[in-house]
């Protein structure tokens, strides 16, 4: 009986209460129903299931039916059960009266920091995930390794080797949830290790030193001048955040000689580097510029992300860390990516999907800029657009003292965009430029026109 009741029908919780059997059954249906529990359309267990699963009478479930069937809770029509009504779903609330437009609701959108959601590749990465689950072995869908599955961990490797110049053994590769999971735990080990102060770019994303902060540590701002960050100048800090390849949001490399100079310092002192490579496949105008941990694996934490490449919504990330340090990430790790989609990820990036999608997304993206850069000497000549190099955005820099008239003037003409002040450290000894950072890889295909003539016409 027991093998039976395991096997019948779909499962319903109902906890029938109040004086008899028939009774206490019809009230627990007509309670779930009443409150939308079960939704309209929702197809009961038959009367011999349920009656199973509660161990009272079939009888007792066929007339409790039906009498929610003669009050019109439920419908009962031969061929195709029981059902929950569709006209027995509790009324939705009365709709509120539309606010006027705010900035996370308008229509148009040049945020930076997302690529074109609307490209990533379903297809091929359905494809991937049957091709990965087919050959994956039992044990993959156990606890694991914390540091993620070994076939992404050496698919990685071997990319990352062969597109940023990355030197890394897998066994010193760790899955992350993306950059900014990275990010934490980094800061956590730090702090766990004594560190007091990571020192960061003078312009950069508020939610990594929100990070670094809830961490424990104190974020301190990098010198900056006319050529870039002054890095290989980071005071007392214990560590060092940086996006040599290409600085967010400013859009310069740092130079070869204070790329040299800051893992110079840290051979020195054991000042740890943690390398931002966000969008490091994206180089447009020249060969990219490689990965600073090839200068120094032993003080360079390489972090790397599949967030700008194919989508963020994904929560793939990966870490190249020096020996010395991976058994304190390793213990500090906890939670990592789920086994599908890291055995979907390293199945795309062995056949060589993943370098056609990039291939493609960087001509696509490469064409946007292009087009921004021809609407804006016609239509905004003097706005002057830089940062173009690599990447998914550009600067826009302004007319002193414009910037927030501009910003305010996008929003009117239903288009999102930031200027260039919101990313400063708050204690950043530089002077304010205005400008804008524009997120040209955000609107999907069919909006991008509508968003470049925005942008023209809230432009001076």
């Amino acid at each position: 009986m027991a093998e039976r009741w395991a096997t019948f029908g779909i499962d319903l919780h109902l906890d029938p209460t109040g004086p008899g059997l028939r009774r206490g059954l019809t009230d627990a249906l007509r309670e779930a129903v009443r409150t939308g529990r079960l939704a309209p359309g929702t197809r009961l267990p038959s009367s011999r299931s349920l009656a199973a699963d509660l161990g009272i009478a079939r009888n007792t479930v066929a007339d409790a039916y039906a009498d929610l069937v003669a009050e019109g809770r439920l419908t009962a029509r031969q061929g195709s059960g029981t059902r929950v009504a569709d006209r027995a779903a509790p009324a939705p609330p009365a709709a509120a009266p539309s606010p006027r437009r705010t900035p996370g609701r308008l229509p148009y959108s040049l945020v930076p920091g997302t690529p074109d959601l609307s490209s990533f590749p379903r297809a091929e990465w359905l494809r991937a995930t049957r091709r990965a689950l087919a050959a994956a072995p039992h044990d993959a869908f156990g606890y694991g390794d914390p540091r993620g599955r070994p076939e992404l961990r050496t698919a990685l490797a071997d990319y990352l080797a062969r597109v940023r110049g990355v030197r890394v053994d897998p066994e010193h590769l760790v899955v992350r949830p993306g950059f900014a999971d990275g990010l934490r735990l980094l800061c956590e080990v730090l702090r766990a290790r004594g560190a007091r102060t990571l020192a960061v770019e003078s312009y950069g994303l508020d939610v990594h030193r929100d990070l670094a902060t809830r961490a424990g540590l104190h974020t301190t701002p990098l010198p900056h001048d006319a050529l870039g960050t002054r890095a290989q100048e980071p005071g007392t800090a214990d560590a060092v955040l940086l996006s040599p390849a290409h600085q967010f949001p400013l859009g310069g490399a740092l130079l070869p000689e204070r790329r040299a100079a800051v893992v110079d310092l840290a051979r020195r002192t054991g000042t740890l580097i943690l390398e931002d490579d966000y969008d490091g496949e994206f180089r447009y105008d020249r060969q990219p510029v490689g990965a600073l941990q090839d200068l120094d694996p032993d003080h360079v934490v390489y972090l790397g992300t599949a967030s700008k490449s194919l989508a963020p919504g994904l929560r793939l990330g990966w870490m190249v860390v020096p020996p010395s340090l991976l058994p304190a990430v390793t213990e500090h790790g906890g939670l990592t990516v789920g086994v599908v989609e890291q055995l979907t990820l390293a199945e795309f990036l062995t056949s060589g999907a993943y370098d056609r999608h990039v291939r493609a997304a960087r001509l696509r993206y490469r064409r946007r800029r292009d087009a921004l850069v021809r609407a804006l000497a016609e239509r905004a000549p003097d706005v002057q657009v830089t940062g173009i190099a690599a990447g998914l955005h550009a600067v826009l820099r302004l007319p002193p003292g414009t910037e927030r008239s501009v910003v305010q003037a996008a929003t009117w003409h239903g288009l999102l965009v930031y200027g260039l002040s919101r990313f400063r450290h708050p204690d950043a000894d530089v002077t304010p430029s205005d400008a804008l950072v524009v997120g040209y890889a955000t609107p999907p295909d069919h909006a991008w026109a509508a968003t470049l003539e925005a942008l023209c016409r809230a432009l001076p």
